[in-house]
């Protein structure tokens, strides 16, 4: 199984850079204003419903039903359930899609609330029109996924985890190439998502067909595999994606704040979800096809031992990854970001609820390796009772904390909320049986927590005032940063081999 983690944590760790050019574009052409507001609006409804449809609800519910098709049936009729979810899939789809492009003002109203509250038609009617044009990425990165829930179900993890690189080389070409062709540049953007799914879509057909299971769609609501598939649906839309509407809450309560609170959400998010996506999503990806034929077999103890797997690699890369996002979160915003269209402000801003978010890293890592041991045992119900508590914790603390803490408490409530959810995920695989930790816990934690604090004294100590940041040009910046990160890593991981920790401990599930 590690091989199959380092495939998919490098093509992650790929598109995460990329992603990180992308923004860093985005940054310094367009800035943090009420343009980018509009379009990170425009862009948010699509991609939290593709959470939800894609790798959200519709993957755990789908990977499960489909490894036991193909560790209990034949090839033939595996292949008419992959025709049969691809036909009522796209259906579905497709009226959704349409019905979202219709009523792109009223979503707007909702979930940009703020800007017809603030008055600001212009913005409104702008981030109206992205939507339109943004809203079929939902159905074209829905059928990715669902050629990626296939592909990874035959232990294909390279060419999924690829696939989200041409997202963002599609931004970055239409940012620099399109936009000054446009009369409201700003709506490249749009131009280049819409692209995106497309072209994600085509790069993972001619490999579906070497597998012989390129879809031909059969629309088939009644089928025994669809409905099934239903069914976990209907509660995972929810649960898998209580982290994703938490974050859709604090973009409707940032719309009311100050102009670009949601653009300083939105970079500021965008850096912890690089080691969450090259860890946390990886591992997920990776344990959810395992820990469904294990459990289609009837193996308990190698289900548990695939999580408990999961969870030491969770600990070792997860800590030191948020002490050193908390501690470089200025650093980091003002290297890559701080522009004349990104000013010193911006940067502090960002900063703020960047080290908000970092505090959540592991818990947001846990939950990406918890909720696969509840619907690889198509179990949904369970995690859409804790999602609720997580969710209902959110709103709570969203609202307490907004006022003292503007934008930055809205980041610190899902970071809170985010926590409670993967505790009560654990005891729930606790109490069912489902996880049993194995030995040796103990002395993995006495090596990683001093060596994580080693770790961040060094980087305390190095990182100097956010001030001296801003006052260096782009490349000192960028030298200077690379040198702190290699550092904070030489120290860690120095540290950790010199207290016994070696790789080969963490190769086997």
């Amino acid at each position: 199984m590690f091989k199959y983690l380092a495939k998919v944590g490098s093509n992650t760790l790929l598109s995460r850079i990329l992603g990180f050019v992308r923004d860093l574009v985005l940054a310094h052409v367009f800035g943090a204003n009420a343009g980018t507001d509009a379009f990170f609006v425009a862009f948010k409804i699509p991609n939290f419903l593709r959470r939800l449809f894609a790798e959200g609800a519709f993957s755990v519910a789908f990977v499960p039903v489909l490894a036991e098709y193909k560790e209990k049936r034949g090839f033939d009729e595996l292949k008419r359930f992959v025709d049969r979810v691809a036909g009522t899939l796209g259906a579905v789809l497709l009226a959704v899609t349409v019905v979202g492009v219709l009523g792109a003002p009223a979503l707007i109203s909702v979930f940009g609330a703020g800007f017809l509250a603030k008055g600001d038609q212009t913005t409104f009617w702008l981030a109206s029109d992205m939507l339109r044009l943004t809203f079929p990425y939902l159905l074209f990165i829905s059928l990715t996924a669902f050629a990626g829930g296939i592909l990874n179900a035959h232990n294909r993890f390279g060419v999924p985890a690829f696939t989200p690189v041409l997202l963002n080389i599609a931004l970055i070409s239409c940012a620099l190439w399109l936009a000054p062709l446009m009369q409201r540049p700003i709506m490249a953007l749009a131009w280049g998502v819409l692209l995106a799914g497309i072209l994600q879509l085509l790069f993972q057909y001619p490999f579906l067909r070497r597998l012989r299971l390129a879809p031909r769609f059969r629309f088939a609501p009644r089928d025994e595999g669809v409905r099934r598939i239903g069914r976990l649906m209907l509660p995972a839309l929810f649960g898998v994606s209580v982290t994703q509407l938490n974050l859709l809450l604090d973009t409707l309560i940032a719309s009311f704040l100050a102009s670009g609170s949601i653009s300083w959400l939105y970079y500021s998010d965008r850096l912890m979800e690089f080691p969450l996506g090259v860890l946390g999503v990886a591992l997920g990806t990776v344990i959810l096809p395992s820990l469904s034929s294990h459990h289609a077999n009837a193996s308990r103890e190698a289900f548990s031992r695939t999580i408990d797997w999961a969870l030491r690699w969770a600990l070792l890369f997860g800590l030191p990854a948020a002490v050193g996002l908390f501690l470089l979160s200025g650093p980091m915003i003002a290297t890559l970001f701080h522009s004349d269209a990104f000013d010193a402000q911006d940067v502090l801003m960002s900063r703020r609820s960047l080290m908000a978010y970092s505090l959540g890293l592991l818990p947001f890592i846990l939950i990406k390796v918890f909720a696969p041991g509840f619907y690889a045992r198509q179990d949904t119900a369970t995690p859409v009772r804790f999602a609720v508590i997580a969710m209902l914790s959110n709103m709570v603390l969203n609202l307490a904390l907004v006022f003292p803490l503007a934008h930055a408490g809205l980041a610190l409530a899902t970071t809170l909320s985010a926590s409670l959810n993967a505790l009560l995920l654990y005891r729930g695989l606790r109490q069912a049986g489902a996880y049993q930790p194995d030995p040796g816990w103990r002395r993995l934690l006495a090596r990683a927590v001093p060596a994580s604090a080693l770790m961040g004294l060094v980087l305390y100590l190095g990182a100097g005032d956010l001030a001296l940041w801003l006052e260096l040009d782009g490349v000192e910046r960028a030298a200077r940063l690379l040198l702190w990160v290699a550092a904070g890593a030489g120290a860690y991981f120095t540290a950790l081999y010199l207290l016994g920790v070696r790789p080969r401990d963490f190769r086997g599930a």
